[in-house]
């Protein structure tokens, strides 16, 4: 999160638009809506909606038989794909010839793979990491995803549960931390909130303070 792979994935889309080529974009679960590729600078566009169980495979060759046109696939929030869905984009790039650009994310918010993006990896031809580094409160290299419930961290639930980074109280919503704040549950909210709170330790009075 907060590394652009939406905004990448719409350039990409709007390149090969101007070039006059015709692509079909898939997402899912999209913080904008069902059907919908944003990004959080404000761009969006439509998009086919990848609903549990669809053959993406099938859909792709009945848009083709149709008449449609497609010359490249993009594909968003393949995270939450299923590993089969996977191999059917597989399936497009070796019997379609499509070019596929699956953009995701590799690891839930209890740093475990999603089984998306672990069969994305296994048949992957290339997986590059984004350019543009998402960083955690402190200002060092965000590597994790933290869920967060009312600004506190959480590390039990659905492995999916939509939000956004611009949560409101006691909503869900999503953060990018470094390792070393993960592993601490610290987010921005709770670190906040430690640094105004009083100071709780025990202070002796001075000799001066006691003879006023």
């Amino acid at each position: 999160m907060d590394c652009g792979k939406s905004t990448l994935a719409l350039q990409i889309g709007h390149n090969r638009a101007a070039r006059g080529l015709e692509g079909v974009i898939f997402t899912r679960d999209d913080r904008a809506g069902e059907g919908r590729l944003s990004s959080r600078l404000g761009l969006v566009t439509d998009a086919v909606e990848v609903e549990e169980g669809m053959d993406l495979y099938a859909y792709l060759v009945a848009h083709l038989s149709r008449g449609g046109r497609a010359d490249y696939v993009i594909v968003d929030e393949a995270q939450f794909l299923a590993p089969g869905q996977i191999d059917q984009l597989a399936r497009v790039v070796d019997d379609l010839d499509l070019d596929v650009f699956a953009f995701g994310i590799t690891t839930d918010f209890r740093t475990r793979l999603f089984p998306g993006s672990q069969r994305l990896i296994e048949l992957a031809d290339r997986i590059e990491a984004l350019q543009v580094e998402a960083l955690c409160w402190c200002g060092a290299r965000a590597t994790h995803n933290a869920r967060t419930v009312d600004g506190a961290m959480v590390v039990e639930g659905a492995q999916v549960v939509v939000g956004d980074v611009r949560q409101t109280t006691a909503e869900v919503g999503y953060e990018v931390l470094c390792r070393r704040h993960h592993l601490r549950r610290m987010t921005s909210a709770t670190a906040r909130a430690g640094a105004l709170s009083p100071d709780v330790l025990p202070v002796a009075p001075t000799p001066q303070d006691a003879t006023g």
